[in-house]
């Protein structure tokens, strides 16, 4: 029997020919890729342009991945498929034809909101929570009809739970965790991960820090204690892994993340003032190497051998297999 697939819902590494080795030595299989926070469209095609250049420079590590299957032919070529998403909906500005366009790039996933209060919906951080715009019900039409996953990673819970009633296709929360776990601003309420399970929809569980119980000091029995919480709230078959991971990224980066151009100030978002930069990980997961710890972890936990194997990876690709194609 083949070996069951490894799939990371969510990464924004400084990447790299080390990174992808390191992907490779963990046993990684696909990754979503963030390719824009702020980034309008003309900005994310040329995000997509270095992509293409890394496909063209690591074609033994690396691959676009437009489709399920193209996962599974990366798995078996011993590569990693990378599929591209937006934690925002600036790329399509507002132009909803944008929304196919951006798809046949190879966008699959996007946010509706990054942290603030977007054309489409309202973020995390808001005060006030209006839930989804007119334009924004419009674009998760279009984004159901071609073929792109609705993310509600940043987004407030009015907007979140709009979101996946007015959706046709499952949704996905690719990184986050449950808020009575840990209540970071990001992380999920029940009833919002509720909705998510009863919807056929995914929660990518997260390894960043800010959104971790004990933040950097968070221990792995901890980490797989709440991923059994979450799979008696919502079903093992609605869980994945959404790591966060930011690896190698300068504190530049960061601060482009949290403020971008809405502000003149500096907006330590999730950190403090104390530490304005990228958050120490924990030191069970590093990086893409540490992938076997988790299931590890996971085993030690009491999952079985097929639970281990859905939450590392087999969910997300059966979620990929309905999400990535046009509506039927």
């Amino acid at each position: 029997m083949a070996a069951p697939h490894v799939i990371d819902g969510l990464q924004y590494a400084n990447w790299s020919e080390k990174v992808f080795r390191q992907m490779r030595a963990g046993g990684v299989d696909a990754v979503h890729v963030t390719i824009a926070y702020h980034e309008m469209f003309r900005e994310t095609v040329l995000n997509i342009e270095a992509w293409n250049r890394r496909f063209e420079r690591f074609p033994d590590l690396i691959c676009q991945a437009f489709t399920a299957d193209d996962i599974r032919a990366a798995k078996a070529a011993g590569r990693t498929a990378i599929a591209f998403g937006a934690q925002t909906p600036a790329p399509i500005e507002d132009d909803i034809g944008l929304v196919e366009i951006l798809h046949r790039l190879g966008l699959r996933f996007m946010q509706l909101t990054y942290n603030n209060q977007s054309l489409l919906a309202t973020g995390c951080y808001e005060d006030r929570d209006a839930g989804l715009t007119r334009m924004g019900c419009e674009v998760v039409a279009e984004m159901n009809r071609v073929g792109m996953v609705v993310d509600m990673s940043h987004s407030a819970e009015r907007s979140t739970l709009e979101a996946i009633e007015h959706s046709r296709r499952p949704i996905a929360i690719t990184h986050a965790n449950p808020a009575r776990w840990h209540p970071a601003r990001r992380n999920k309420s029940d009833t919002v991960l509720r909705a998510l399970a009863e919807t056929g929809g995914m929660l990518g569980v997260s390894l960043y820090p800010h959104h971790l119980r004990g933040g950097s000091r968070c221990t792995l029995d901890d980490f797989c204690a709440m991923v059994a919480d979450t799979a008696d709230l919502m079903g093992v078959a609605r869980i994945g892994i959404g790591s966060d991971l930011c690896q190698d990224q300068p504190d530049s980066v960061v601060e482009w993340m949290r403020v971008g151009r809405w502000t003149k100030k500096i907006d330590y978002g999730e950190g403090s003032a104390d530490a304005p930069g990228f958050p120490t990980m924990p030191d069970f997961f590093a990086d893409n190497r540490d992938f076997p710890r988790l299931a590890a972890g996971l085993h030690a936990k009491g999952f079985s051998d097929a639970e281990v194997a859905a939450i590392m990876g087999e969910n997300w690709l059966r979620f990929f297999d309905d999400s990535f194609g046009p509506a039927a």
